[in-house]
């Protein structure tokens, strides 16, 4: 019999590369949230994939960025946690010609690593000629291998998971096989919650939105699970915009939040959603510890 390998996978990156759509791929699950704004990861979540040759505990980071507030320096010290506790790194980028002054610096940040590194080039079934940032990346001489992958449709991921065997040392199963996250049930639901929000909002909003669940109940005949939460904004235009005219854009939201939430719990969800003004909540300690974000 093959030895069962465990391990610690954690993917880095500019913001918005694909990082958790390539972790929700490989898992098979829609565990972490997925934007097309920047910084929609804020915490360094676990996802864990089981099957009969291994166990991997993907750790999905905030995209490295230079923040202004207390919220974007958790960030930064949930990068910097993730990068001492891996077995494996994944760089991604989605460059189409020529890797960015973010990518370098990142870069410069793994030269020092030196754990198994390997190179993602995103994008490639709609970048089919980023063959000049897959020729950088190796000349960088800091990864094993590089790759051009698509997160969306998995071409080539199959690669990376055999990379991931290849340089994972046998080890035990640290979670149950239907294990998938080690964040609660709570944050889940608001994170699930904090994405439709920002897939439907304008460019301004999304930085200063953040989601406060403030109960979970079953009902008796536990056919229904009421959920009572909070989008947070830091000002009163923004929470007409999230509002909507005659509240259309929060119903938005709400059907569908609640689609993936009834996934997650298996049950029928109603979901009582109310929009909240908290100026500079961002830069608000006890305020961040409340939405789940750990003390830096």
């Amino acid at each position: 019999m093959k030895p069962f390998k465990s391990g610690f996978v954690t993917v880095v990156g500019r913001p918005n590369v694909g990082k958790s759509t390539l972790i929700n791929y490989m898992v098979g699950e829609k565990i972490l949230i997925m934007s097309d704004k920047p910084q929609t990861t804020r915490n360094k979540i676990k996802a864990v994939y089981t099957d009969t040759e291994c166990q991997v505990i993907f750790i999905d980071t905030p995209g490295i960025h230079k923040g202004k507030n207390k919220l974007s320096g958790f960030m930064a010290s949930e990068i910097s946690e993730a990068l001492e506790e891996m077995d494996v790194l994944i760089f991604m980028t989605d460059e189409k010609n020529k890797l960015g002054p973010g990518d370098q610096y990142i870069i410069e940040r793994l030269k020092t690593l030196t754990i198994p590194k390997i190179a993602l080039v995103n994008k490639s079934d709609v970048y089919k000629d980023n063959q000049s940032v897959v020729d950088e990346l190796n000349n960088t001489n800091v990864f094993e291998e590089v790759i051009k992958i698509s997160a969306t449709s998995g071409q080539n991921v199959p690669a990376v998971k055999a990379f991931i065997l290849d340089h994972l040392k046998e080890g035990p199963q640290y979670f149950p096989e239907d294990y998938m996250t080690d964040r609660p049930e709570w944050f889940v639901i608001s994170e699930i919650i904090r994405e439709k929000a920002l897939q439907l909002m304008e460019e301004e909003i999304p930085h200063g939105v953040g989601v406060m669940i403030e109960k979970i109940e079953s009902r008796k005949n536990q056919e229904m699970i009421d959920v009572y939460a909070v989008i947070l904004c830091e000002k009163k235009s923004h929470k007409g915009m999230i509002i909507g005219k005659g509240g259309q854009k929060l119903k938005a939201i709400g059907q569908r939040s609640r689609v993936d939430i009834e996934r997650l719990m298996g049950s029928k969800v109603y979901l009582n959603l109310w929009v909240k003004i908290s100026e500079n909540w961002r830069d608000n300690e006890k305020m961040l510890k409340e939405l789940g974000y750990k003390s830096w």
